[in-house]
């Protein structure tokens, strides 16, 4: 039981990270903390850029950052400044050349390692549980183990993120990570509800192959999609800094060849989904429940992508667009692991 609570922490936990992530890039605030895994070299960052300007006769301590002449300099151990300002005293920051600060988007990007940061709780407790939980089932204690190591490949990309000054391939490989962790929790969810329930679920679900691989390929294209969702994402970003934050009229104004595919790509998706879910109406193959939400995370998606596009981007429209997206992915894994056990067959009729 304890497991299981924990567990389904973790999962809200890491959902809240990917909304914690889509608000960053909503307000433009990745760099908002350009070093890692501190922020300006602190453990809470500052609140006002006057605490980053060097001061005379002040105690620094080792790694502490501040901004000089349009670039970060980094105190390579603990000391005192003198009178008047020593470069000796100071290291450059030379992983990138981005040094500014803005409160709003430190402390955005702040909160959202924060929140990755707490996420490591309910799942190192849920690794703990998993060796009683799961007693002699080493593949599950294994699968379940696999988490923390899982989590800290994604601490790692979100450094090598900034360190590339939000490199976009670095952003999509860091979200389709995330993605990676969420299939991973939704096995362990599925197999507990197995082990608590696995008669009763059993007898609700009917197995057909030709299902079972479509919502393969269902969930294929939905991560194809959030991919290409993420090179329209850095379009747009060019944009912004280009035209400004004001004129959104002007941010797929002209659009690029990405935002033509990932649009043309989604009527492909929604047709896919809509004949499976059809195909499991018709066989009474029994995943209703969780296809009604898939369809009903389609077309919010289909909402508000149309409103970003006609509409010049509402407030939050781009997170919320991103978030159903990951939610879409994660109904569609957990009704493939119900598709898979091979229960008495049928012979399709249509």
């Amino acid at each position: 039981m304890w497991y299981r609570r924990a567990l389904k922490i973790s999962i809200i936990f890491l959902y809240l990270i990917i909304i914690a992530g889509a608000v960053v890039r909503m307000t433009g605030s990745g760099m908002g903390c350009p070093d890692w895994p501190q922020c300006f070299g602190y453990l809470v960052p500052p609140t006002e850029e006057s605490e980053l300007q060097w001061e005379p006769n002040h105690s620094y301590e080792d790694g502490q950052v501040i901004i000089r002449n349009e670039s970060l300099r980094v105190a390579p151990a603990d000391f005192t400044s003198g009178a008047t300002y020593n470069e000796q005293n100071w290291d450059t920051y030379d992983t990138h050349d981005y040094a500014s600060f803005n409160v709003w988007h430190t402390w955005i990007e702040y909160i959202n390692r924060l929140v990755t940061a707490l996420a490591g709780i309910p799942m190192l407790l849920m690794v703990i549980l998993a060796f009683w939980y799961w007693k002699g089932r080493r593949g599950l204690i294994f699968a379940t183990f696999m988490v923390l190591p899982l989590m800290l490949f994604q601490a790692w990309l979100g450094k090598q993120v900034v360190d590339s000054n939000l490199l976009p391939v670095k952003i999509t490989i860091h979200m389709i990570a995330a993605l990676f962790i969420v299939a991973l929790l939704l096995f362990l969810w599925y197999k507990s509800q197995h082990k608590e329930m696995g008669i009763t679920l059993s007898r609700k679900r009917t197995y057909d192959p030709v299902f079972k691989n479509l919502i393969v390929i269902a969930s294929i294209l939905t991560l194809v999609q959030i991919a290409l969702g993420t090179q329209v994402r850095q379009y747009v970003d060019e944009r912004v800094a280009e035209v400004g934050y004001e004129a959104k009229e002007l941010w797929l104004n002209p659009a690029t060849v990405w935002f033509y595919v990932h649009r043309s790509f989604s009527i492909l998706v929604t047709l896919l989904n809509l004949y499976i879910f059809w195909r499991n109406k018709n066989l009474l193959l029994g995943h209703t429940k969780l296809l009604n939400w898939t369809l009903i995370l389609i077309a919010l998606e289909v909402v508000t992508g149309i409103a970003m596009y006609y509409i010049d981007f509402p407030f939050g429209s781009q997170p919320l667009h991103l978030v159903l997206a990951s939610l879409l992915f994660g109904v569609q894994f957990y009704i493939l692991l119900e598709s898979f056990p091979k229960r008495e067959a049928i012979t399709p009729t249509i």
